[in-house]
């Protein structure tokens, strides 16, 4: 699993729809969700070609986003049992 946390301008935006969206199209596994820190942290699982076109998704975000920082975390486990892709609640 790689775990995401994206920093910036990156809540109030539409971020984590779009990046579930993206991830849904790219046919990966995982979740998004709000940080009560302003960020924006994220699990993912699937093609390590899929996983890296996210990735640099992810440094630009939707257009009304404004991301400075992504830091990528290899991670042990799996972010999704049933390879579907979520939002999930602010943590």
């Amino acid at each position: 699993m790689i775990r995401l946390i994206i920093e910036g301008r990156v809540q109030g935006v539409g971020y984590r729809a779009a990046f579930a969206k993206k991830a849904a199209a790219l046919g990966l596994g995982g979740w998004v969700r709000n940080r009560r820190d302003g960020s924006v942290e994220a699990g993912v699982d699937g093609d390590g070609q899929a996983v890296d076109a996210l990735v640099g998704w992810a440094r630009l975000g939707p257009p009304a986003a404004f991301v400075s920082n992504v830091v990528v975390e290899d991670v042990a486990g799996q972010a999704s049992a049933d390879g579907a892709f979520k939002i999930l609640p602010t943590l």
